[in-house]
């Protein structure tokens, strides 16, 4: 901004903003423009505060604009956001163009790392198991800290641009939001800082930092953080909030879309707000997600459904498998006729919202009194998939009794036996154990013969026995790091039977009494019975 902030020129019918406040605005309406945001001294009041924020951050410098060169443009962008306390506050950004970059010219590298959700997962179940209390911080205008390599120009902004100087653009010091290196800048800044403070950076999960009895796990402007001790996680507080604004700073409770309830712990996202946004709310309840009695193939004589309505129903239903394990198996198989909608596959996706109206309430429990230790479940649908007879792999991961991560995919290629299809999904099941086991080392956390539970002792056998290369030499050569890392040590492959393979919910419709049991043991419950069994003592 320029100047004083009555000193800017707008298209607005309003004169005096000196009035305004200074907080959370919330407006009637989103504008579809510029001009329409200028209409409403709410939205005007917002703006002029984002453009105070460039101001004290020095986000940009008024220059000549250089020879040859043509400056990005910029944007306005408005949204009415709804809060973990249904509050609306209307929130506003100036960001730039970043799809008119040019690589090489205006910016280099942009990668910057972010937490997977296993990571998060992992951190909530080892802070639950430490007694850990966690605090969530969320860093204001983050970007806006991250200081940029490359000489980037841009427009100024549309409504404020400067009465005696509208030749000239901004010379952007700081990463402004839209720019393709914004993200990478930030992480830069933020990994510097705390690496000055004494963290030592995850060696697998770049978006962890450990420190002395204090965790950090970072999604890009999200910070989740707990410690040993009241007094490391005040100083760590005081330590961010001196570095950094922050528009908020409270004990966990609502984190990129999931929210955390202490019960003493459990993660789940709102199911009745993705009932509500298909009208599905008033629907009939089903026990199951999907039926066991139906084939669903692509059904290519069936009447086609509207595509982009049916991809939002996935796309939602994906969100919510981040904490429901229950709908994966259902939610995954439909997502594969998203190319082609069939009004078969519309009322497959109509019967898991129902599913979801029966159980609006269950999430994931995270018990303090479970251990550490890790474990994992493979299975296989062998030739399951009705299309091209592919087999459908299941995986799941737990902290003890802790569900951590969890998968259900179809494989790349059609198995000739059961024993290659359960092969190949304990190679996949493997692979991610390896990953939990280096990631809890950064914990302090050490484990060797981390136990893979498959209820095939055929492919057992395959891992163990070297000898049957005749009837292996098929199976592609990737899958057989299964073998090396039971060798080395590092798995140990345990049989088990089927009625207690867990990952069989991943890879095909179950019966109500079966699926029921399955989902409890992965400890997917009613949050509120477990609430009560607590205060009763039962648990």
């Amino acid at each position: 901004m320029i100047g004083d902030i009555h000193q800017c020129v707008t298209h607005s019918s309003v004169n005096s903003l000196a009035f305004f406040s200074h907080s959370a605005y919330v407006a009637t309406f989103e504008p579809r423009d510029v001009s329409h945001a200028l209409s409403d001294p709410n939205w005007v009041n917002a703006m002029h505060e984002e453009l105070e924020n460039f101001e004290r951050n020095h986000v940009w410098d008024l220059v000549e604009p250089p020879p040859n060169y043509r400056p990005t443009g910029t944007k306005w962008v408005f949204k009415n956001k709804q809060g973990e306390n249904g509050m609306v506050v209307s929130k506003q950004s100036e960001i730039a163009q970043g799809f008119c970059q040019k690589e090489g010219i205006d910016y280099e590298e942009t990668f910057a790392p972010v937490a997977r959700l296993e990571a998060i997962r992992i951190l909530l179940a080892f802070a639950t198991s430490k007694g850990f209390k966690l605090q969530q911080m969320d860093v204001k205008s983050a970007f806006l800290n991250g200081f940029i390599e490359e000489e980037v120009y841009v427009r100024q902004p549309l409504g404020f641009e400067s009465a005696k100087f509208s030749d000239r653009v901004y010379k952007s010091m700081k990463a402004l939001y839209g720019l393709k290196q914004a993200p990478r800048a930030w992480y830069a800044k933020l990994k510097s800082f705390l690496l000055k403070s004494g963290f030592v950076m995850g060696s697998v999960d770049k978006t962890f930092c450990g420190g002395e009895t204090l965790i950090v796990q970072i999604y890009v402007d999200d910070i989740i953080f707990g410690g040993s001790s009241h007094a490391l996680v005040s100083s760590f507080a005081e330590q961010m909030s001196r570095e950094f604004e922050m528009s908020l700073m409270s004990e966990l409770q609502f984190f990129i879309g999931l929210k955390a309830l202490r019960v003493p712990s459990s993660i789940k996202p709102s199911t009745r707000d993705i009932l509500k946004k298909f009208n599905m709310g008033d629907s009939k309840p089903m026990t199951t997600p999907m039926s066991t009695n139906t084939a669903h193939d692509a059904d290519e004589d069936g009447e086609a459904v509207d595509q982009k309505e049916f991809r939002r129903m996935i796309g939602s239903l994906l969100y919510l498998t981040a904490t429901r394990p229950d709908i994966q198996f259902a939610v995954c198989l439909c997502a594969g006729y998203q190319a082609s909608p069939r009004t078969s596959h519309h009322q497959a996706v109509k019967r898991i919202f129902r599913y979801l109206k029966f159980t609006p309430e269950l999430g994931l429990w995270y018990s303090s009194g479970s251990s550490l230790s890790p474990r994992g479940f493979s299975d296989d649908d062998h030739a399951g998939c009705q299309i091209d007879l592919k087999s459908t792999s299941g995986t799941c991961q737990l902290l003890g009794t802790t569900l951590v991560s969890w998968s259900s995919r179809k494989q790349a290629s059609v198995s000739l036996s059961t024993t290659e299809a359960e092969y190949i999904a304990a190679a996949s099941c493997c692979s991610q154990l390896l990953w939990m086991k280096a990631t809890l080392s950064d914990f302090g956390l050490r484990f060797s013969r981390i136990p893979l539970l498959v209820d095939s002792t055929s492919a057992i056998s395959v891992a163990k026995n070297p000898v049957l290369h005749s009837r292996t030499k098929h199976i592609d050569v990737r899958f057989h790091f299964l073998r090396d890392h039971y060798e080395k040590g590092d798995i140990d492959l345990i049989h088990v039977v089927s009625a207690n393979q867990l990952a069989d919910i991943f890879t095909k419709p179950q019966e109500f009494n079966a699926f029921t049991r399955l989902r409890g043991e992965l400890g997917v419950l009613q949050i509120e019975s477990v609430d009560n069994a607590l205060i009763k003592g039962e648990i």
